[in-house]
Protein backbone atom coordinates (compact mmCIF):
# COMPACT_ATOMS: atom_id res chain seq x y z
CA UNK A 1 0.00 0.00 0.00
CA UNK A 2 1.48 3.62 -0.92
CA UNK A 3 1.73 6.40 1.23
CA UNK A 4 -1.24 8.34 0.23
CA UNK A 5 -3.46 5.82 0.42
CA UNK A 6 -2.11 4.50 4.15
CA UNK A 7 -3.03 8.21 4.80
CA UNK A 8 -6.73 8.20 3.43
CA UNK A 9 -7.48 5.15 5.66
CA UNK A 10 -5.71 7.01 8.67
CA UNK A 11 -7.34 10.67 8.24
CA UNK A 12 -10.65 8.37 7.53
CA UNK A 13 -10.62 6.86 10.75
CA UNK A 14 -9.98 9.92 12.72
CA UNK A 15 -12.81 11.61 11.47
CA UNK A 16 -14.80 8.67 12.46
CA UNK A 17 -13.43 9.32 15.95
CA UNK A 18 -13.72 12.72 15.90
CA UNK A 19 -17.42 12.69 14.84
CA UNK A 20 -18.38 9.96 17.56
CA UNK A 21 -16.37 11.71 20.29
CA UNK A 22 -15.60 14.87 19.25
CA UNK A 23 -12.81 17.48 20.71
CA UNK A 24 -11.23 17.75 24.29
CA UNK A 25 -10.12 14.44 25.29
CA UNK A 26 -6.62 13.94 26.03
CA UNK A 27 -4.16 13.49 23.34
CA UNK A 28 -3.41 9.77 24.93
CA UNK A 29 -7.00 8.22 24.56
CA UNK A 30 -7.25 9.62 20.75
CA UNK A 31 -3.62 7.86 20.49
CA UNK A 32 -5.29 4.62 21.90
CA UNK A 33 -8.26 5.05 19.66
CA UNK A 34 -6.66 5.42 16.21
CA UNK A 35 -4.57 2.31 17.24
CA UNK A 36 -7.10 0.20 17.32
CA UNK A 37 -9.34 1.90 14.65
CA UNK A 38 -6.26 1.35 11.98
CA UNK A 39 -5.55 -2.42 13.76
CA UNK A 40 -9.70 -3.16 13.03
CA UNK A 41 -8.66 -2.04 9.57
CA UNK A 42 -5.93 -4.29 9.20
CA UNK A 43 -2.80 -2.01 9.12
CA UNK A 44 -0.06 -2.83 10.80
CA UNK A 45 0.55 0.04 13.16
CA UNK A 46 3.24 0.49 16.27
CA UNK A 47 2.43 2.79 18.99
CA UNK A 48 4.86 4.60 20.59
CA UNK A 49 7.30 3.41 19.24
CA UNK A 50 11.20 4.10 20.02
CA UNK A 51 13.34 5.68 17.39
CA UNK A 52 17.02 5.53 17.72
CA UNK A 53 19.45 7.92 16.41
CA UNK A 54 23.11 8.16 15.20
CA UNK A 55 25.00 11.51 16.63
CA UNK A 56 29.20 11.73 15.81
CA UNK A 57 29.51 8.14 16.64
CA UNK A 58 27.36 8.14 19.26
CA UNK A 59 24.28 6.23 19.31
CA UNK A 60 21.34 6.64 21.18
CA UNK A 61 18.52 3.69 21.52
CA UNK A 62 15.41 6.48 22.55
CA UNK A 63 16.17 9.47 20.84
CA UNK A 64 12.37 10.35 20.28
CA UNK A 65 9.32 8.56 19.94
CA UNK A 66 6.65 8.06 17.25
CA UNK A 67 3.09 8.38 18.14
CA UNK A 68 2.22 6.13 15.40
CA UNK A 69 4.00 4.62 12.75
CA UNK A 70 1.72 2.56 9.99
CA UNK A 71 2.62 -0.06 7.66
CA UNK A 72 6.35 1.21 7.89
CA UNK A 73 5.47 4.34 6.28
CA UNK A 74 3.26 6.92 7.67
CA UNK A 75 4.50 8.84 10.61
CA UNK A 76 1.32 9.99 13.04
CA UNK A 77 1.82 12.65 15.38
CA UNK A 78 -1.22 13.46 17.44
CA UNK A 79 -2.35 16.45 19.30
CA UNK A 80 -4.93 17.61 21.36
CA UNK A 81 -4.11 21.29 22.04
CA UNK A 82 -6.04 24.15 21.61
CA UNK A 83 -3.76 25.53 18.36
CA UNK A 84 -0.93 23.81 16.91
CA UNK A 85 2.70 26.03 17.49
CA UNK A 86 5.17 26.18 15.09
CA UNK A 87 7.20 23.02 16.85
CA UNK A 88 4.87 21.21 16.39
CA UNK A 89 5.47 21.00 12.62
CA UNK A 90 8.60 20.67 13.22
CA UNK A 91 8.72 17.96 15.09
CA UNK A 92 7.27 16.06 12.72
CA UNK A 93 9.49 17.00 9.95
CA UNK A 94 12.39 16.01 12.14
CA UNK A 95 10.88 12.98 12.98
CA UNK A 96 10.50 12.16 9.02
CA UNK A 97 13.96 13.05 8.48
CA UNK A 98 15.26 11.26 10.95
CA UNK A 99 13.63 8.09 10.20
CA UNK A 100 13.56 8.57 6.23
CA UNK A 101 10.20 8.67 6.00
CA UNK A 102 8.49 10.14 2.98
CA UNK A 103 5.01 11.22 4.79
CA UNK A 104 3.67 12.72 7.83
CA UNK A 105 0.04 13.40 9.46
CA UNK A 106 0.33 16.16 12.03
CA UNK A 107 -3.64 15.77 13.33
CA UNK A 108 -5.03 18.43 16.26
CA UNK A 109 -7.97 16.27 17.31
CA UNK A 110 -9.03 19.98 19.66
CA UNK A 111 -10.79 20.98 16.72
CA UNK A 112 -14.48 21.37 15.98
CA UNK A 113 -13.68 20.56 12.45
CA UNK A 114 -11.52 17.71 12.23
CA UNK A 115 -10.44 18.63 8.75
CA UNK A 116 -9.16 22.25 10.58
CA UNK A 117 -6.76 19.74 12.36
CA UNK A 118 -5.34 17.59 9.84
CA UNK A 119 -1.94 18.68 7.99
CA UNK A 120 0.11 16.71 5.91
CA UNK A 121 3.60 16.43 5.46
CA UNK A 122 6.40 15.18 3.31
CA UNK A 123 9.62 14.57 2.91
CA UNK A 124 11.37 14.27 -0.19
CA UNK A 125 8.15 13.69 -2.19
Amino acid sequence: MRENTISNVIIGACIEIHKDLGPGLLESVYEELLFHELEAKRLNVKRQLPMPLSYKGNEFETAYRLDLLVEDKVIVELKSVERLAPVHYAQLLTYLRLSDKKLGLLINFNEKLLRDGVHRMVNGL
